[in-house]
Parts: structure tokens; C-alpha cells; sequence
């Protein structure tokens, strides 16, 4: 049925419900994880009068971003060998989460993706946006949602 799951995760309570989730579909149906961790640019600011940074204070600020990020996603990997699940770990930089999530199950060949979603409505969802919302409606592969 499924060969390739992916599965965004941040580290999160709720992502880790995802986490926990995809590894278990896979399990039973002897898929491979692919663990995702999108990790945000550094925000720069061209306002006058604004404090410039150093690029290398940039540099070593992304780099401690990355790290963390991948020690989330491999993370999934360890929880996945335990249930006897092949799993890699995979971190991107975006500030575009849900095309990250896109690219990332394009790329790797994913057949479904694994997901959480705090499932905001009204309001609230439209403040706040929906990374789910948007690989729901922009992806053309099947999305599993969690809350």
C-alpha cells in the first residue's frame, strides 16, 4: 500500500502524536519514515535604523538551528528502529513550512504524509494559518491529519 511515509516533525507534543503514529503504519505495513524537520532562515531586518548583525553570528545562529533540527528528525529514526522501522532523518531550511513538507515528499518519493494539526477553526485558523491546511490542498498525495 505504502512504501514511503513522510512525516514533518518539531519536536513537539503534538508532532511527536504524528511521529508515533506514521511509525506504527509503518511498522504494520513494512513502509520506510521519512523524518522532517523544517528549520526557519534567519529573520533579517532592513529597516532603518535597525542593528545589523555579523554574518557570521548569522551563520552560527542557523547552524545551531540546523543541529537541533536534525536532532529532532533523527530522533524518529531512533523510535522508529525501535519497532524495527527503517527511518531517515531530514532537515531543510524554509521559512515556507507547507512547501517545504511538498518539496520534501516530491523529492524523497513519498507516498503518504503524516501529520499533526492543533485543528484551529474560524478565527483562529485564519490568524494563525495552517501549514496542514495548505499540503492538504496543495499536495497531490495523501495526507493523514492527527489532532
Amino acid at each position: 500500500m505504502y512504501q514511503r511515509i513522510l512525516v514533518p516533525t518539531d519536536g513537539s507534543a503534538l508532532s511527536k502524536k504524528a511521529v508515533k503514529s506514521a511509525v506504527d503504519l509503518a511498522a504494520s505495513l513494512g513502509a520506510e519514515v521519512i523524518a522532517l524537520n523544517v528549520v526557519p532562515r534567519y529573520p533579517q531586518s532592513y529597516f532603518e535604523g535597525s542593528i545589523t548583525i555579523n554574518r557570521d553570528e548569522i551563520a552560527r545562529v542557523e547552524k545551531q538551528w540546523a543541529e537541533q533540527g536534525q536532532a529532532i528528525a533523527d530522533e524518529v529514526g531512533k523510535a522508529a528502529a525501535k519497532a524495527g522501522v527503517t527511518a531517515r532523518g531530514v532537515t531543510v531550511k524554509s521559512d515556507l513550512v507547507a512547501e517545504a513538507i511538498l518539496n520534501a515528499a516530491r523529492k524523497h518519493k513519498c507516498d503518504l504524509v503524516v501529520m499533526a494539526s492543533h485543528g484551529r477553526k474560524g478565527i483562529k485558523r485564519l490568524l494563525l494559518g495552517s501549514e496542514t491546511q495548505h499540503v492538504l490542498t496543495h499536495g497531490n498525495i495523501p495526507v493523514l491529519v492527527l489532532r
